[in-house]
C-alpha cells in the first residue's frame, strides 16, 4: 500500500513546498528571504527533532555518516544558493535554472554512479515538464540573465539533486522520521551563523510567528518528512521529476490568493506539468500492478 502511495507522498510534499513564496509575500518587509530560508531550516529542524524523540523514532546507531553529512550540507546549501540566485537573476529564470535542473541531474548522478539507467518514461515525463516549468515562469516577469546567478541556481539544483540521491542512502538504515530529523537538525546548525547578520527583529510580530510556523512545520517538517516517506519506493530521479509539482502550486496560489495573472502561455506550460506528472504517476500504477501479480505467480 505504502508504494502505491509513494507517488502521491512526493506530490504532497511539493505541493506544501509550493506555499513558500507565497507564505514569503505574506512576511513582514523586514524579513530578509535568505534569513527566512534559516528559519524555515531552524524551526523545521526542531519540529521533526521533538517530534522523533516523543514518538521513539529517532535512533542513535546504525547511521551511515557519510551521506548524512552530505545530505545535511546539501540542504543548508540549497537555501542561500536558490534565494540569493533568485534575487540576482530574477525569479523566473533562477526558479526555472534552480528547479528545472534538479531532475536531469539527479537522474545523470544516478545513472553515473547508481548504475541505473532513466527510463524512456521518466525522459519524456521529465522533458515535458521541465518544458511545462520554462513556459509558466519566463512569461511572469522580463528575462534577466545573470551568469552568477545561474552559476548560484545550477548550484541549487545540484544540492537538492544530491539531497535526494544521498536521502535514499540513508532511508535504507534509518526510519524516515529519524533521517529527516537529524539531517535537517544538523543543516539548521550549520546554518545557524547566518542568524547573526540579519535582522530577526520581525520574527516578534504575529506574522512573522505565523510564517516561520508554517515554512518550518508544514512546508518543511512535514513536507521533507513525505518526501522521505516516498523516496523509500520510487528512484530519486522520478521523485525529483515529481517534485516539479512544487512551482505548479506556487503559480496556482499567486493566481488565486495574490491576484497574480497568468497569459496563455503559462496555462499551456500548467497543461505540460500536469501530463509530465500524471505520466510518471501512471508508469508508477503500472510498476506497481506488474510487482502485484508477479508475487501471485510466485515469481
Amino acid at each position: 500500500m505504502q508504494g502505491k502511495m509513494a507517488p502521491y507522498m512526493i506530490l504532497l510534499a511539493a505541493i506544501l513546498w509550493g506555499t513558500t513564496g507565497t507564505a514569503q509575500a505574506l512576511a513582514p518587509e523586514a524579513a530578509h528571504p535568505i534569513a527566512i530560508g534559516t528559519i524555515r531550516l531552524v524551526v523545521g529542524g526542531l519540529f521533526l527533532l521533538i517530534f522523533a524523540i516523543f514518538t521513539g523514532n529517532l535512533r542513535t546507531t546504525n547511521w551511515p555518516i557519510k551521506a548524512t553529512i552530505v545530505a545535511s550540507l546539501s540542504m543548508a546549501l540549497y537555501q542561500p544558493l536558490f534565494f540569493s540566485a533568485v534575487t540576482i537573476t530574477g525569479v523566473a529564470i533562477g526558479t526555472v535554472v534552480a528547479i528545472g535542473s534538479a531532475p536531469i541531474l539527479a537522474g545523470f548522478i544516478e545513472w553515473v554512479f547508481g548504475k541505473k539507467r532513466p527510463s524512456l518514461i521518466w525522459w519524456a515525463s521529465t522533458f515535458l515538464s521541465i518544458t511545462g516549468c520554462v513556459m509558466l515562469f519566463l512569461n511572469n516577469e522580463s528575462i534577466y540573465v545573470d551568469q552568477t546567478g545561474i552559476l548560484m541556481a545550477l548550484g541549487a539544483g545540484l544540492s537538492f539533486a544530491v539531497y535526494t540521491l544521498v536521502s535514499k542512502v540513508i532511508a535504507e538504515k534509518q526510519s524516515s522520521l529519524s533521517a529527516v530529523a537529524v539531517v535537517f537538525t544538523l543543516s539548521a546548525v550549520i546554518l545557524s551563523p547566518l542568524l547573526f547578520i540579519y535582522d530577526l527583529s520581525w520574527l516578534a510580530s504575529t506574522g512573522g510567528i505565523s510564517v516561520s510556523l508554517h515554512l518550518g512545520i508544514m512546508a518543511t517538517g512535514i513536507a521533507y518528512f513525505l518526501f522521505a516517506k516516498g523516496l523509500t519506493h520510487v528512484s530519486s530521479s522520478t521523485g525529483v521529476t515529481l517534485a516539479l509539482a512544487e512551482p505548479l502550486t506556487a503559480a496556482l496560489l499567486g493566481v488565486f490568493l495574490l491576484g497574480e495573472y497568468l497569459n496563455v502561455t503559462s496555462w499551456v506550460g500548467i497543461s505540460l506539468l500536469l501530463i509530465g506528472i500524471g505520466i510518471l504517476i501512471w508508469s508508477s500504477k503500472n510498476a506497481d500492478i506488474k510487482n502485484d501479480k508477479q508475487i501471485e505467480k510466485g515469481i
